[in-house]
């Protein structure tokens, strides 16, 4: 939580003023008993009703004070807790951005959705709670004490006895419940990451008929998380009553041994009644304490969550500086190459075995490059590795000579277009999404990219156009539309290397022909990876590369391959 509190840096003045404001309004409020201690002790005692109208303003008075007072800091603690919050999260998203693909595989999207909502929120309100509290809170309960020392020393024992029982009992239940809230939201990372792998996968649940099943998981992982929120929330619910029964035993001690005062005249009624006040300003600002205290429990929980994601750092680390300009390719007598795979190894985080195993190849500038195989191949693995989204583990990747570890982030990636195994678009309209390609794409260049992909057919067709809106995750079209798009997306920047990861899977034959000549067309500067399940989107490649379990089974022409590779033979003729 420390670590987190560099985020109210911008905020100094509303963190002092907050805490400030509230002490200023629990000094006003320590007034009060004494107040009402004159009222009955001068003013009713003696009949004196002006008196007693006298000092009904000055408690007037004071309420209003302290009202303004309270009005103010909880204006500059909401101030600093929304401040911090939003910085909070604006570090974090930023942070998540600069993890690679490992790390992202290892913490899970539900945990990162968790924590970037639910915890950081969590954490807001403590920030919140402690800057309107956690200073007056003490200082009323010690302050209500000094207060009954001035009015009867032997009275106020009770007091000092009352003080550490309560105490005890609100620190105990907080060194309880604060492991425990650890588990709820770890809890709550289960129930969420199953509530979005519903969502996302709810046709293919309900295309398998698993609605049934998926429910009787959901509801178990749900019900543990609350019989744990229930078992914390007993303990937590034991502060008030515990709290109260000691707090009105005090009284009622408080209130005997006022009355034997008062009989030997020692303090006057108003005294008691005095007396018996800051015992009650003391009941509430204990409980007040301790719903505090619970507040900051889970906020420290959460906060420990939060900083757990800041203090993973990228297992990649990438080269600062200036890009360089113009390519320096690896040659040999053949001529340039453009990408490079010497003797490469890859083995993800966690696994026993290499998911790639002496992958050695080159390839030369505007070649095409089919990878095929069957699944869990590889093929994925394989071209991830060129725009380094992972690591490899051993062997290193080239591009135009260099290795990809030697390029900062931005230079290797502007040199790349990739398009994803799975589509994704992103709310806002087609130019937008378009956009993320190249950002001051034109029109022109838009419709070019479309023309490419085979997207202007049914682009055009839309009322809107290329500014026709697109819903999250470009859920208002179909799987082929969202393909073509993506493809739109990753053409428009005119990469040097377009890799399309089974990015066609949902295209019908004949538009697959199309968009595999349109690519062609682009000209001879583009080299194209094309990672398929078919062999009719990959025969006509310059080169094939076959995958089998992490390993190269073959590689060569078409026609090369048909005549010595099993594998290439197999999956040719099954499609056949």
């Amino acid at each position: 939580m420390k670590k987190l509190l560099v985020f109210l840096k911008d905020y100094k003045k509303e963190t002092v003023l907050a805490p400030l404001f509230k002490m200023l309004e629990a000094c006003f409020e320590l007034f009060v008993p004494l107040v009402m201690a004159a009222v009955i002790d001068r003013g009713i005692a003696c009949s004196d009703m002006k008196y007693v109208l006298k000092m009904g303003l000055v408690l007037v008075m004071l309420g209003i004070i302290g009202l303004v007072c309270s009005i103010t800091a909880q204006y500059f603690a909401a101030k600093a807790a929304v401040g911090f919050a939003a910085g909070l999260k604006h570090s974090l998203f930023e942070h998540i951005q600069h993890l690679s693909f490992s790390e992202m595989d290892t913490l899970g999207t539900s945990t990162m959705i968790t924590r970037m909502t639910s915890d950081a929120n969590q954490v807001q309100n403590g920030v919140n709670m402690v800057l309107r509290l956690f200073l007056r809170s003490p200082f009323i309960v010690f302050g209500a004490m000094i207060m009954a020392f001035t009015i009867d020393a032997k009275a106020a024992f009770i007091f000092v006895v009352t003080i550490p029982l309560l105490s005890v009992v609100v620190f105990g239940i907080m060194m309880i419940t604060m492991p425990l809230y650890k588990k709820v939201q770890a809890g709550l990372d289960k129930v969420l990451g199953k509530t979005r792998e519903n969502l996302t996968g709810v046709r293919v649940i309900r295309a398998f008929h698993k609605e049934e099943q998926e429910k009787t998981e959901f509801e178990e992982s749900n019900r543990a998380l609350t019989h744990l929120q229930m078992f914390v929330g007993r303990i937590s619910a034991l502060t008030n009553p515990v709290t109260y029964i000691i707090v009105n035993g005090a009284t009622i001690i408080l209130i005997y041994t006022g009355a034997v005062r008062v009989d030997t005249g020692y303090i006057t009624q108003g005294e008691v009644v005095a007396l018996v006040n800051y015992m009650s300003q003391i009941l509430i600002e204990l409980v007040k304490l301790a719903n505090l205290i619970i507040t900051i429990t889970k906020a420290l929980a959460c906060a420990n969550r939060i900083q757990n994601v800041f203090e993973l750092r990228s297992s990649m680390e990438w080269q600062c500086g200036a890009a360089q300009k113009g390519a320096v390719y690896g040659e040999d007598g053949d001529g340039p190459y453009v990408v490079e795979f010497d003797h490469v190894g890859l083995t993800y985080h966690g696994a026993g075995a290499e998911s790639l195993s002496d992958i050695d190849f080159k390839v030369k500038k505007g070649q095409t490059i089919g990878i095929i195989g069957g699944t869990g191949s590889g093929k994925s693995s394989l071209v991830h590795l060129i725009p380094r989204f992972y690591d490899v583990t051993r062997g290193c990747v080239k591009i135009n000579g260099r290795d990809v570890k030697t390029y900062g982030m931005e230079e290797l990636r502007e040199k790349i277009g990739m398009v994803m195994q799975k589509a994704v678009l992103f709310q806002g309209n087609i130019k937008d999404n378009l956009s993320w390609g190249k950002n001051d794409a034109t029109d022109e260049e838009i419709n070019r990219a479309l023309e490419i992909s085979q997207a202007k057919e049914f682009v055009d067709t839309k009322p809107g156009g290329i500014l026709e809106p697109i819903a999250q995750g470009g859920k208002n079209l179909s799987g082929g539309q969202r393909q073509r798009l993506t493809i739109a997306r990753a053409v428009i920047r005119e990469p040097e290397i377009l890799i399309l990861d089974d990015s066609a899977s949902a295209l019908d034959y004949a538009t697959d022909a199309k968009l595999r000549r349109a690519i062609r067309g682009m000209g001879d500067g583009t080299t194209v990876f094309i990672v398929s399940q078919r062999t009719s989107s990959i025969q006509y490649a310059d080169c094939i590369i076959v995958l089998e379990d992490g390993h190269m089974a073959g590689i060569g022409t078409h026609e090369e391959l048909l005549a010595d590779c099993k594998v290439y033979q197999e999956i040719y003729y099954s499609q056949a």
